[in-house]
């Protein structure tokens, strides 16, 4: 899931060694490193040495709406305590984007305020409005395409994929395909969201892929909220919040969600006798990314930091491959041969290169969504 607009790294013998922490091509600037909170990259704090020095003095991490089986943050946590000895605290790990918001401007500099947050690039340009986040350059920030990240750094896209639609073969006859299907009588009761399109990025875009399956445009998310209206109406929508435990126990047979979350649900639950499959719906292709950002007040600013450089670095970013997620430096790594091969090929493929909506066309949308829903599908 990557665009044309993607450019080759520069100097990538210098970004590579600055992944691996070992600071050869590290040139701080002339008027000193800065203090880990105002550091707005590794150089300016004092190189990846300094600012690794600094975490782990720090110790700590705290994130929030991370669950393990989410574009692989189990392998991606475990990995970062590793190795840098640094502990993470995820708080309320199914919550949503706007939980993150919500919490970063609620716990203010206190002691439990966010390090860093993951939320749907919607909900970062919100974040970066309100002037809550703190701008900083991996050392890959130049080789991330200009429309998956923001001109001021602060925040950037790390990891995506496609809107699909998983499936409880066991419990339903003949699994949908398109979002046409899911207005089927067969599916009463049966389709579920990941959350509320008001707070989580992931329904917000369930939405969005649904306008474009019924006449909508990037323009028009509309259409999407009609159609869930009408699928509340004929009684085919199901309230509750899909997680991993709800497909498990049969509550949510019918999933709209990430394609690497229904890949993922389909790979752990395969042992214990669920036949979880997974369809990206061709009359509502939809595919858009996931922001990270550091919380300008973060109490653990070293921390938070080096938690951006190990996203954005190529074992970090191989990682995401493992979870089925789409890193965002993909065709970087294909180029300069960090891509894990094996990994990749794992990911379905989809026909045609992916369209993205403008920041005016989410804001646009966003917005229609927070006046509309509660209407197409009053509680």
């Amino acid at each position: 899931m990557t665009t044309p607009r993607a450019r080759a790294a520069v100097a990538l013998g210098c970004s590579a060694l600055v992944a691996l922490a070992l600071g050869a091509c590290e040139h701080p600037p002339s008027s000193g490193p800065q203090k880990p909170s105002l550091a707005t990259s590794a150089a300016n704090a004092g190189g990846m040495r300094a600012l690794i020095a600094a975490a782990k003095g720090e110790g700590r991490l705290r994130a929030m709406a991370l669950p393990r089986d989410w574009a692989n943050y189990g392998g991606l946590i475990d990995g970062f305590e590793k190795k840098y000895g640094i502990k993470v605290t995820v708080d309320d790990p199914h919550g949503h984007s706007e939980d993150e918001i919500d919490a970063v401007k609620r716990r203010g500099s206190r002691p439990t305020a966010l390090d860093v947050i993951d939320v749907g690039d919607t909900f970062a340009r919100s974040a970066a409005q309100q002037n809550l986040l703190a701008p900083y350059q991996v050392a890959e920030y130049d080789s991330i395409p200009d429309n998956q990240k923001d001109s001021k750094a602060r925040w950037s896209n790390n990891y995506g994929g496609y809107i699909s639609i998983g499936c409880d073969a066991n419990r339903v006859k003949t699994c949908p395909e398109t979002f046409a299907d899911l207005l089927k009588p067969a599916y009463k009761g049966m389709v579920a969201l990941e959350g509320d399109p008001a707070r989580s990025a992931t329904a917000f875009d369930s939405v969005y892929a649904a306008a474009l399956a019924n006449n909508g445009s990037f323009d028009n998310i509309q259409p999407g909220l009609d159609f869930f209206a009408e699928l509340n109406k004929i009684g085919n929508f199901n309230r509750l919040n899909s997680t991993m435990a709800t497909v498990e126990d049969g509550r949510t047979p019918i999933s709209i969600n990430w394609d690497y979350i229904n890949l993922h649900y389909a790979d752990q639950l395969r042992h214990k006798g669920l036949d979880w499959q997974v369809a990206i719906p061709f009359d509502g292709s939809f595919a858009q990314y996931f922001a990270l950002a550091i919380n300008k007040n973060a109490p653990h600013p070293a921390a938070a930091r080096l938690w951006q450089e190990y996203l954005f670095s190529p074992e970090g970013q191989n990682l995401r491959l493992l979870g089925y997620a789409r890193p965002v430096l993909m065709d970087v790594m294909k180029q300069n041969g960090t891509l894990d091969k094996a990994a990749a090929a794992r990911l379905p493929s989809v026909e045609g290169t992916p369209q993205f909506p403008t920041d005016e066309q989410l804001e646009k949308a966003r917005k229609t969504v927070n006046q509309g829903w509660a209407k197409a599908v009053p509680g």
